[in-house]
């Protein structure tokens, strides 16, 4: 598969707004996601600094846009909360 068609694909796809983690959340959900997604972003890191390959940079740099991903929901969310009082 070319790039090209990588794109084509994935930018066919549609967004459920359906969030994965790595454990259960517990309380504010939102609040959560982003824990453990800046959690795993933080381990990436680690993994990338003793590691030093491109494998391991990317594999931390979508942790970090996954954990950027789960702030920016977790500041929608308090945002709309802050409007509704």
């Amino acid at each position: 598969m070319t790039v090209r068609q990588l794109h084509k694909l994935l930018h066919e796809l549609h967004d459920t707004h359906e969030v994965v983690v790595t454990e259960a959340p517990h309380g504010d959900v939102a609040l959560a996601v982003w824990r453990i997604a800046a959690a795993d972003a933080h381990a990436a890191y680690d993994a990338w600094t003793a590691e030093s390959s491109l494998r391991a940079y990317t594999a931390y740099r979508a942790a970090e846009d996954r954990a950027d991903a789960a702030f920016d929901a977790l500041w929608a969310g308090a945002v709309e909360l802050a409007r509704a009082a």
